[in-house]
């Protein structure tokens, strides 16, 4: 089991596919610069968009093209949703690459997504991707941003592939009175700020939804097991009581190295979950962020090579997950 801990530190956290889920997907500039240098590009963004519904099978029930990000509410069939969004990524970025006697990547990284629940948060999605404009100050209203579906919701442009029917069908069956019912539940988020859940999610990082929902999720996705994110105290617990130590240790402040592979092993294993991050470990320690990062990036290369490492970091692990490990 050591080999497979030890890819928990090295390797990109699996996606969560849930056939007929839906989510929010966000892409941005890599270092935030802008994707769309025209009408022209934005068109062409979404001509492939179009696309990739019939090459993969998928939904587009929202989108909204701002200057340097895009936001995408996506139901994916049986087709996972990541091989949507890395064909949508290269065939854009090689278009602007074109376009521009270019090289390089244009989006950031790894692109965001949270599975939603959608029976409580779809409408409120919907509303709130419609809604980034006005957030953004770009227009006083959606009905003024040309870039989104918002258009298409109220009857304004028929986008033939956009998948209208069961958002609008929540707020009415007459097509005529959802809209404008759908007209004025979004008129109702004008003084909407941002909110942290459609970016984060509420379980582990990419479900966003009570425990039952993202245990299914999770279960679907072969990832069942540990739903809520473990808290910084229940990690440093773990720690302590693995390596026999008092709890007092870990909080010990000077530049010696007592103790620091504990405080390493901690970092580690928080870089391997998703949910926890070092910042919260740096300010329930006192130490500083740099060197737990750097102290975690030792400890990995020694784990590369010592099992009696990888079994510690098993264990501790499993403590984590287990339930009657309280912080």
């Amino acid at each position: 089991m050591g080999v497979c801990t030890y890819g928990l530190f090295m390797a990109r956290k699996p996606r969560v596919h849930l056939p007929g889920g839906y989510y929010h997907v966000m892409m941005r500039g890599n270092g935030g610069s802008d994707i769309f240098f025209s009408a022209a590009d934005r068109s062409r963004f979404l001509l492939l968009l179009q696309e990739g519904i019939g090459r993969y099978g998928h939904r587009v029930h929202a989108f909204c093209l701002m200057g340097n990000h895009v936001h995408l509410l996506i139901q994916v069939g049986s087709i996972p949703l990541s091989n949507i969004i890395q064909n949508l990524g290269f065939r854009y970025t090689r278009y602007i690459n074109q376009q521009r006697n270019a090289v390089g990547h244009l989006f950031q990284g790894r692109y965001k997504a949270i599975l939603i629940d959608a029976d409580s948060y779809l409408l409120e999605l919907t509303r709130y991707i419609h809604m980034n404009p006005v957030r953004a100050g770009l227009c006083k209203t959606a009905d003024d941003y040309e870039w989104s579906s918002h258009h298409a919701y109220v009857g304004k442009v028929v986008i033939p592939w956009l998948h209208r029917q069961d958002i609008l069908a929540r707020f009415s069956n007459d097509a005529s009175k959802a809209i404008m019912l759908f007209q004025d539940f979004t008129n109702k988020g004008m003084g909407e700020s941002k909110r942290e859940e459609f970016h984060h999610g509420s379980h582990l990082g990419q479900i966003l939804g009570d425990d039952h929902f993202a245990e299914r999720a999770l279960s679907a996705s072969g990832q069942s097991g540990m739903v809520k994110p473990p808290s910084v105290e229940k990690i440093i617990k773990a720690v302590y009581l693995e390596y026999n130590i008092d709890q007092s240790a870990l909080y010990e402040q000077g530049r010696g190295r007592t103790h620091s592979e504990e405080r390493a092993m901690a970092a580690l294993i928080i870089q391997g979950l998703e949910g926890v991050t070092l910042t919260s470990l740096a300010k329930e320690t006192g130490r500083e962020l740099s060197s737990l990062s750097q102290a975690a990036g030792r400890l990995r290369k020694r784990m590369a090579e010592n099992k009696s490492l990888q079994k510690k970091a098993e264990k501790i692990i499993a403590s984590i997950k287990a339930p009657n490990c309280q912080a």
